[in-house]
């Protein structure tokens, strides 16, 4: 199998959920993470489930795990992802960073007569029945948080084997459930993607705001005027609003107006956008803690390739090569 990873923010949940049956974590695995990897090894992941779940020996393991979900266990994309209006929106925004919490076989969207269909195929190996629930039933449960109601899985289907009870994940989804499949797929009603979301945590995005703010603090100061329009671009970028239009509505003006103050102040949009940017993508690459996708996430970019492509315009290097220059230069 190809060497494959799961964001430490995600094995959380197993640590979680042995808490919530009163074991000790440490005890149960083993072993912890280390306090500033970004990653797990998937042989590590594969191994600490398949301990718990012979420990107690009982069908359903990823549908139990799966109860503890929440944004922060998706990291930095779960909670970029409920600053979209919708459900359809999310999963976008999970499908393009998937690989910064799990980078298996990346999933598939399509819709279709049936409705939408999410495929993970078997490219990059099988990481095997626990991996496989364990993460579908995850994805399946937040989605549900994220819009405060239940909907049904129309069908579900896994390539591994069918285990001794399969009620209970006939109970979860509420769909037809398949095993020994060719691919793993969900498939669900095209309305949900239209469900409105619940608001993200507004202390956790309060806190985003002030790192952005106290990078942005640390920069050549600017005229008053320009220090605005950055701090107020600072939200939007999270959100990937990162046109004109939408600094314009922030300050209640029109677009031609703000065109006309940022040329009196000798800049422009695009300059005013990079130039933020790239204080905050050098600010948060100081942060050992977050990964590069996650970073291109919080900038507002779709992929990580055009995150990187922009970094190395502003400053010749990719942001990889920077961050271990300036984590070297500061040791």
């Amino acid at each position: 199998m190809v060497d494959t990873r799961v964001a430490s923010s995600y094995v959380q949940l197993l640590q979680e959920y042995l808490v919530r049956q009163g074991l000790d974590p440490l005890r149960v695995l083993g072993e912890a993470p280390e306090p500033e990897a970004h990653f797990v090894p998937m042989a590590t992941w594969q191994r600490w489930l398949a301990r718990v779940d012979a420990l107690e020996q009982r069908p359903g393991l990823g549908l139990r795990i799966a109860e503890g979900i929440g944004p922060r266990h998706f990291g930095v994309v779960g909670h970029a992802a409920l600053a979209c209006a919708t459900l359809g929106e999310a999963l976008q925004r999970l499908e393009r960073f998937h690989a910064s919490v799990y980078d298996a076989n990346p999933a598939q969207v399509q819709l279709g007569p049936q409705g939408v269909t999410v495929e993970w195929g078997v490219a990059r190996g099988r990481p095997g029945a626990l991996v496989d629930e364990t993460a579908i039933t995850s994805l399946v449960q937040l989605a549900r948080d994220m819009t405060g109601r239940y909907w049904p899985v129309r069908e579900v289907c896994f390539v591994n084997p069918p285990p001794a009870w399969v009620q209970p994940y006939a109970d979860f989804f509420g769909g037809a459930v398949r095993f020994e499949a060719d691919c793993t797929r969900l498939v669900f009603s095209a309305e949900v993607l239209n469900l409105p979301l619940r608001k993200s945590d507004p202390a956790l995005l309060a806190l985003l705001d002030r790192q952005a703010e106290a990078v942005l603090a640390e920069v050549s100061r600017v005229p008053a005027v320009v220090d605005a329009w950055r701090r107020t671009l600072v939200p939007l970028i999270r959100e990937g609003r990162t046109g004109l239009a939408a600094l314009a509505e922030a300050h209640h003006t029109s677009v031609r107006s703000l065109q006309r103050r940022l040329a009196e102040q000798g800049t422009s949009f695009q300059q005013l956008l990079d130039d933020t940017r790239r204080h905050l993508a050098e600010g948060h690459l100081k942060n050992a803690r977050l990964d590069v996708a996650e970073i291109a996430l919080l900038l507002g970019y779709s992929e990580q390739s055009a995150f990187t492509r922009a970094f190395r315009s502003w400053t010749g290097v990719t942001p990889a090569l920077w961050r271990r220059q300036h984590l070297l230069d500061a040791a």
